[in-house]
């Protein structure tokens, strides 16, 4: 689904049509792939897995979110602990690995020095065609990582490779990004509903 597909002249039409566009994006995800992906969330939390994410650009910004949603939020008033580490957060590290050996192993030389078999990795990519997001990807299948991947246009290579694939039928950056962050925040507070130590406040809990 490709947006524009003609001149705006005026703000409130865009955003009439983006919204339209948006909605009709969300309606493309696989609710069993989701599910999926709920499902070895909380699998990994349960036996102290540690999640990592990593992303460019805006999708390192969801990434950084990720975290924060699933550590305190998902964690506040439940009995999950979990732990969460984004491979797009320390810049000092991510630009000694870029300068010192290439870009393309940002992330996979995370992996290789704090992953182990039986974590998770999600990855997000836009185009799912991200060099260092395919090289995390190919390091976490051959070392035991179960990938999550988030993606839209076409899905690329991560896409094709991931465990489990969220993917978005859409062809702008904004919606595909509003979409991925959307997801990030419905995974993480499924997961809080679902073990909320108090079910009786579920109406009244702030998330």
């Amino acid at each position: 689904m490709i947006f524009p597909v003609g001149r705006f002249d005026n703000a409130g039409d865009y955003l009439s049509a983006y919204a339209k566009h948006l909605a009709d994006a969300f309606e493309t995800i696989d609710h069993a792939q989701l599910q999926s992906a709920a499902d070895i969330l909380e699998r990994a939390i349960g036996r102290k897995a540690t999640i990592f994410v990593c992303g460019n650009g805006g999708s390192a910004a969801i990434a950084g979110h990720f975290c924060c949603d699933h550590m305190k939020g998902a964690s506040t008033g439940t009995d999950l602990l979990p732990r969460v580490s984004s491979l797009s957060s320390n810049i000092e590290l991510i630009t000694a690995i870029a300068n010192d050996i290439s870009y393309a192993n940002v992330f996979e030389f995370q992996l290789n020095s704090m992953a182990s078999a039986g974590d998770v990795l999600f990855a997000i990519s836009s185009s799912g065609g991200s060099p260092n997001i395919i090289t995390a990807i190919d390091w976490a299948k051959a070392n035991g990582v179960t990938v999550v991947a988030m993606t839209g246009f076409s899905g690329g290579e991560s896409r094709k490779r991931a465990d489990i694939s969220l993917h978005v039928e859409a062809e702008n950056y904004g919606v595909v990004e509003d979409v991925h962050q959307s997801l990030m925040h419905i995974l993480a507070q499924y997961l809080r509903q679902k073990r909320l130590l108090d079910p009786a406040s579920l109406g009244t809990i702030k998330f």
